[in-house]
C-alpha cells in the first residue's frame, strides 16, 4: 500500500529509538498517522513541528496498518513563533482537527481552507475573521452546519441578531422577542460583514465553541474542547473592542 501527497503536520511524538509518530492532515487521505524513521533525531525533529507543510509518502503492507512516512519539508510556517496570538491560533486549529475528524476521512475543502488560514497566520495577515469562519466550516464538515442565512422564525434575511443554541439557526432581532436572553448573540463579522473587533471575535467563537463541544461530546470524541483553544480565546480577549 502506498500513496504520496502534501500534508500539514498536526502533531509529533517520539517513538522507539529515535523515530517519531506523526499525525498529518492531507486533502485525499484526511487525518493520518505514520512512523518517521529518525524523526525524533536532533536533525529531523526541528523540521517536524505543528503547521509544517510536508511532502509525504506513506507505505504499509496492509491498508489498516499505521505504516511509515517519508516526510520531506516543503515550508515550515515557523514565523508563527514570532506572534503569540498566531501561535495560539495555529495550535488551536491543529488540536481541533485532531479531535474533530475521523481518521483517513478526506475533507478537501477543509484542507484547502486550513492551508490558507495557516499561511495567513505565518504571513502576519489579519486572520482572525478567517479563523472564525474556519470553525464554521469545521462544524459543517463534521455534520452540523449552522444556518446563518435567514431567520428561522420569519424567513427574512435582514437584521439577523441571534443564533438558537439548540438548532444552530439564525433569528432576527424582531422575532427573538422575550427569547432573546436565551439566544446566542450573532456578530456580523461571523457572516463576513464589517471589521472584526475583540468583542465580536468572542461572540463568534462562543457560538462555534458551543456547537463544537456539543457535537464532539455526542460523538464521544472528547469531553471538552482543547486547552489550546481556551488559550486562544484568552489572547483574543486582550484585543481592543
Amino acid at each position: 500500500m502506498e500513496w504520496r501527497e502534501d500534508g500539514v503536520l498536526l502533531s509529533m511524538r517520539p517513538h522507539g529509538e529515535g523515530s517519531a509518530i506523526i499525525e498529518v492532515f492531507t486533502s485525499g487521505h484526511g487525518r493520518h498517522f505514520g512512523v518517521v524513521r529518525g524523526g525524533a533525531s536532533r536533525k529531523r525533529a526541528p523540521l517536524l513541528q505543528p503547521g509544517a507543510q510536508l511532502d509525504l509518502t506513506w507505505r504499509a503492507r496492509l491498508d489498516d496498518q499505521i505504516g511509515s512516512f517519508l516526510a520531506e519539508p516543503v515550508h515550515s510556517r515557523a514565523a508563527v513563533l514570532e506572534s503569540p496570538l498566531a501561535l495560539a491560533g495555529l495550535t488551536a486549529a491543529c488540536a481541533l482537527l485532531h479531535l474533530s475528524l475521523a481518521e483517513r476521512d478526506p475533507h478537501p475543502q477543509l484542507y484547502r481552507r486550513t492551508l490558507s488560514l495557516m499561511d495567513a497566520m505565518a504571513g502576519g495577515a489579519d486572520w482572525i475573521g478567517d479563523y472564525m469562519r474556519w470553525e464554521l466550516l469545521l462544524l459543517d464538515e463534521i455534520g452540523f452546519g449552522l444556518d446563518l442565512t435567514r431567520c428561522a422564525v420569519t424567513g427574512q434575511r435582514d437584521d439577523l441578531a441571534y443564533v438558537s443554541p439548540r438548532t444552530g439557526r439564525a433569528v432576527s432581532r424582531g422575532a427573538a422577542g422575550d427569547w432573546a436572553p436565551k439566544l446566542l448573540p450573532l456578530p456580523q463579522a461571523l457572516m463576513g460583514q464589517g471589521p472584526v473587533t475583540g468583542a465580536e471575535a468572542a461572540q463568534a467563537l462562543a457560538i462555534t465553541g458551543h456547537f463544537l463541544a456539543r457535537e464532539l461530546a455526542s460523538e464521544t470524541r472528547a469531553s471538552a474542547l482543547p486547552d489550546s483553544r481556551s488559550r486562544l480565546l484568552a489572547r483574543l480577549g486582550r484585543i481592543s473592542p
